[in-house]
C-alpha cells in the first residue's frame, strides 16, 4: 500500500495539513514523536488508533517530498553575480 491511500489533505481540517485517514492526527505530529525519540511501539500505546502501516507511511510521506524539493531544487537554474 502506498502512503497515498493513507495520508489525506482537507483544507479544512488541521490548516489543511497532511492528516493521517481523514483523523486529526498529522503527518508532522507523527514524525515529532519519532524525533522527540519515541519508538513506534510507544507511539501506538499513546494512540492506539495509529497502526504501524501509519507510521511507515508518514516516514514514505516526508521521503518522498524530500526528493521532489531535492529535484526540483537540482532543476533551478543558478543565477550569475546574484542576478
Amino acid at each position: 500500500m502506498s502512503y497515498q491511500d493513507i495520508i489525506t489533505i482537507e483544507p479544512d481540517k488541521r490548516g489543511g495539513k497532511p492528516c493521517i485517514r481523514r483523523m486529526r492526527i498529522t503527518v508532522y505530529d507523527v514524525l515529532g514523536w519519532l524525533a522527540a525519540g519515541m519508538s513506534h511501539g510507544e507511539i501506538l500505546d499513546d494512540f492506539p488508533e495509529l497502526t504501524e502501516q501509519d507510521i511507515r507511511a508518514c516516514l514514505e510521506f516526508a521521503a518522498d517530498r524530500e526528493h521532489r524539493l531535492v529535484a526540483s531544487l537540482g532543476d533551478a537554474k543558478p543565477t550569475v553575480g546574484g542576478v
